[in-house]
């Protein structure tokens, strides 16, 4: 089986979802909580900014519909290491976003600080994956280290804006930042 590049599962037990839904809203479970609105500020009650880049720490990690396991889930992801957004925070849970651009709720347990990104994920949609060059420094004219494929994950040791330095696997170079999902345009990471 070949997954997307967010490595995921879609559920197609749905009329067992709607079973459940329908159960828990007719009175046969808890309303479950529902989130505050986002601040406007970017604070979080974590005190960490919003939004920001996290990565999965697992292999699986169900992606649900609202900020609780009362909530239905919507996908699992299967791809530890796997970049997200997180847009909001409401107790222990995140809400995120991935490069494909779907939003839902993850426990934060099972996030990563760990900065890792996506190789052009946008060149996924045809049937050719470009080749995309790890460079021996933050030059277009370095010499190349390896090519590798559109979405593959790459460890994000630090950005300066315009070139992040990355890992995959034994190779560690360079990469030019508009190319990964993963770090926003002229970020700086240390």
């Amino acid at each position: 089986m070949r997954l997307s590049c967010r490595g995921v599962v879609q559920w197609a037990a749905l009329p067992l979802l709607v079973a459940w839904t329908g159960t828990a809203f007719a009175g046969g479970g808890a309303t479950p909580k529902q989130p505050p609105p986002v601040p406007p500020t970017g604070k979080s009650e974590s005190g960490l900014p919003l939004p920001r880049f996290v990565s999965l720490k697992a292999d699986r990690v169900n992606l649900r519909a609202g900020p609780g396991t009362d909530y239905p889930t919507s996908w699992v992801y299967r791809r530890a290491g796997l970049p997200l957004e997180v847009l909001s925070e409401f107790e222990g849970w995140r809400q995120v976003r991935d490069a494909e651009g779907a939003t839902g709720w993850v426990m934060q347990s099972l996030l990563s600080g760990r900065r890792t990104a996506l190789v052009t994920p946008w060149d996924l949609k045809g049937k050719n994956k470009p080749q995309i060059p790890v460079r021996n420094s933050d030059s277009n004219s370095s010499r190349v280290i390896v090519n590798v494929e559109a979405g593959v994950i790459v460890n994000v040791h630090n950005c300066d804006g315009r070139w992040c330095s990355v890992s995959i696997d034994r190779y560690r170079g360079y990469m030019p930042q508009k190319q990964l999902w993963g770090v926003y345009e002229n970020e700086t990471v240390k």
